[in-house]
């Protein structure tokens, strides 16, 4: 089943590779003129705006907060009915220690405030958080798909395995539109069209 979509695609997979390739030319954008510089880190507003930039072209939901519910396997992220509650309790959160800013990535990933794209987006905020915070980065090339997978499927229950994971990828190296992109370079990894696909329930 292919998601209604502006570029009236029909075939996933197709449907797939027009996502990646739109939404990195709108992530390379996002970092090359700034546009996150004077969003407030760490919020839903600020992740509305990455997920809208991001996917505008492709999906009328971008930038939306989801009217389904949604589930990974035996896992359901937030109901629609508790999801704008659960995002204001988010946006209360600390995020003043990489510990509090990886609950509250961690809490984001549960709510999945969106029908589709939220990996991407979340990654990209994250980086925007880390970067205010802390002067630091993921360098997602050094983060193991499966141990990151993995992780994160148990972060709800457990989140030390997803903050030793990402711990051992911090960089300084906060300007570096190269390293910046590995965490859209790595979306069809992290999610895309595969058996880690959110499904609508």
């Amino acid at each position: 089943m292919t998601l209604d979509n502006k570029l009236g695609l029909t075939d996933s997979l197709e449907l797939a590779k027009m996502e990646e390739k739109i939404s990195k030319t709108r992530a390379k954008e996002l970092f090359e003129e700034q546009l996150l510089v004077d969003k407030a880190a760490g919020t839903y507003a600020t992740l509305a705006f990455i997920h809208g930039f991001l996917f505008e072209e492709i999906y009328d939901f971008a930038g939306q907060i989801r009217t389904v519910n949604l589930a990974k396997g035996s896992f359901r992220f937030a109901p629609v009915m508790y999801l704008a509650a659960s995002l204001e309790n988010i946006d209360c959160m600390p995020q003043q220690t990489f510990d509090q800013i990886i609950e509250k990535y961690v809490e984001l990933n549960i709510a999945h405030p969106f029908r589709e794209g939220n990996g991407r987006s979340m990654r990209l905020w994250l980086d925007h958080l880390l970067k205010a915070e802390l002067e630091q980065v993921i360098d997602w090339s050094q983060v193991d798909k499966e141990d990151y997978l993995l992780a994160m499927e148990r972060s709800p229950i457990r989140d030390t395995e997803i903050k030793h994971v990402l711990k051992q990828a911090l960089t300084k190296d906060i300007h570096n539109r190269n390293l910046y992109m590995k965490g859209v370079d790595h979306s069809y990894y992290y999610e895309g069209y595969s058996l880690y696909k959110a499904e609508e329930l």
